[in-house]
C-alpha cells in the first residue's frame, strides 16, 4: 500500500515536469536535480515512459504537419478572386 500510493505521488510529480523535460525551455528550466529524479522515475515507471513516447509522437507529427507544406498558389489565387468578387459585390 506505501509502495503504491509513493509511485502515485511520484507520478503525480513527473506529469508535472514531463512537458517541461522534453521541452528544455529555458523559460522553465528544471534544476539539475529535478531531471536527475525525473529520469530515474522514467527508467523504472512504465506508464510515465509512456507518457514521454506519446509526447514525442505528437511533437514529432505536428512538427511535420506544419513544416515543409507548401500552399497550392492556384488555391491562394482563388480565395483572392473569391474575396475580391464578394468585397466588389459589398461595394456595388
Amino acid at each position: 500500500m506505501t509502495g503504491t500510493l509513493r509511485q502515485m505521488l511520484t507520478c503525480h510529480w513527473s506529469a508535472r515536469r514531463i512537458q517541461r523535460y522534453l521541452d528544455a525551455d529555458p523559460a522553465a528550466p528544471l534544476t539539475p536535480g529535478e531531471i536527475s529524479r525525473l529520469e530515474g522515475h522514467l527508467a523504472t515507471c512504465a506508464r510515465c515512459t509512456r507518457v514521454v513516447a506519446e509526447h514525442r509522437t505528437l511533437h514529432r507529427a505536428l512538427s511535420l504537419w506544419s513544416g515543409g507544406m507548401d500552399v497550392d498558389p492556384g488555391s491562394v489565387q482563388r480565395i483572392r478572386d473569391f474575396l475580391t468578387t464578394i468585397n466588389d459585390e459589398d461595394h456595388a
